[in-house]
């Protein structure tokens, strides 16, 4: 599809990456953009349509749906690190991270098919993370999220082709925002990112690997789970450095 003349759906877009998709929506031409957040006055971007959003209610979820019936691309970026452990961490935050990196996108898909299909098929962008496939101590709930959201990203691309629904998978390392600002290390800019995904979108992509850090992560995945642990921990650790 092409991003000019589009109309567009960001979550979480007050900030950080969905902040970034909003922005390089407008410049490269989209006819309107959705920009949602829990509290829609918290967005500051000019000329998008500001929208109340939480994607772990459904009531809000069906709310915003019959607000933006026009919509042709949906970006599901809204979501939470909560740094807990799976097997000590608190359970409560477990599900609050499940509830809205996993069922909070699906909730939304499921709520904006009927408009896609509609308005031609459109396309779903899915922002995940490389680690969709390793985890790290402190981060256990959210690689159990990202995870889950690359199996639910693959499943709905396969229920949604018939109607001619691209579902497009972003993953990425680390991006300049504020969950990273601990991070002393190379992030990908939100721009560049944002460009990113929306060039795989016109390139008709089902999968983006944004930057080096998510390639490279992907590439191990033929190796058996000892060398991919072996490997990683060289990796973080050297990022670590």
């Amino acid at each position: 599809m092409d991003i000019n003349d589009s109309v567009a759906l960001v979550t979480g877009a007050n900030r950080g990456l969905g902040r970034a998709f909003a922005q390089r929506l407008l410049e490269r031409g989209a006819r309107k953009v959705y920009a949602t957040a829990r509290r829609p006055e918290t967005v500051d971007l000019p000329g998008v349509e500001a929208l109340p959003l939480d994607i772990t209610s459904p009531a809000s979820v069906r709310a915003v749906a019959a607000a933006a019936p026009d919509v042709t691309l949906l970006v599901n970026n809204a979501g939470i690190q909560t740094g807990t452990d799976l097997v000590t961490g608190s359970l409560a935050a477990v599900r609050h991270e499940v509830d809205t990196n996993v069922l909070g996108h699906l909730e939304m898909i499921r709520a904006f098919a009927p408009a896609l299909a509609r308005n031609g098929g459109g396309t779903i962008v899915n922002v995940l993370s490389a680690m969709s496939w390793f985890g790290t101590r402190g981060a256990g709930a959210y690689h159990l999220t990202k995870a889950a959201a690359w199996a639910m990203t693959n499943g709905v691309r396969l229920e949604l082709a018939d109607q001619g629904t691209l579902v497009t998978a972003v993953h990425l390392g680390l991006a300049d925002t504020d969950m990273s600002a601990g991070w002393p290390v190379d992030k990908i800019a939100p721009s560049d990112l944002a460009d990113a995904a929306l060039d795989g979108v016109e390139a008709g992509a089902a999968e983006v690997l944004a930057d080096q850090w998510s390639r490279d992560v992907k590439s191990r995945l033929t190796l058996t789970p000892e060398e991919f642990n072996a490997a990683m921990d060289r990796a973080l650790a050297a990022l670590a450095a």
